[in-house]
């Protein structure tokens, strides 16, 4: 049992990632794939899909590369611990700026929404991470 499955999510992507692999395979749950789902919005995979592997789901994810090999993904920062919960009222919530490519990734009453889908909507939440 994984303590931390968001952090060990952003490890594997991470991971990945750095040694240029196509795609990712983790166990799946309803809180990653609306992660994911939200790289996926904002760019920065190119997609993913939910498998059934006998009794248990797996979610696999496929990273973009730049022309150059590089990965679009620079750097995932998980914010929120589960030994320190990091929380940010609806004027608080941070901008990850990054040449225009950085979000902030949130839990709130709304869903999993980046911080600036949380500030339209007017509503804070607890800071799941930082992407860029």
């Amino acid at each position: 049992m994984l303590t931390d499955p968001i952090a060990d999510l952003l490890t594997r992507i991470r991971n990945a990632n750095m040694i240029s692999n196509s795609r990712v395979e983790l166990p799946s749950s309803n809180t990653k794939e609306k992660i994911v789902s939200v790289l996926q919005r904002e760019g920065f995979i190119k997609g993913y899909r939910v498998l059934r592997q006998k009794k248990k789901r797996v979610l696999q994810i496929y990273l973009r590369y730049s022309e150059d090999g590089k990965g679009l993904i620079t750097h995932l920062e998980r914010v929120s611990k589960s030994g320190r919960r990091k929380f940010a009222a609806e004027k608080e919530v941070p901008k990850v700026i990054r040449g225009g490519l950085g979000i902030c990734i949130l839990s709130t009453s709304k869903g999993i929404l980046t911080g600036e889908e949380a500030h339209k909507l007017g509503v804070g939440g607890e800071i799941l991470c930082y992407v860029w």
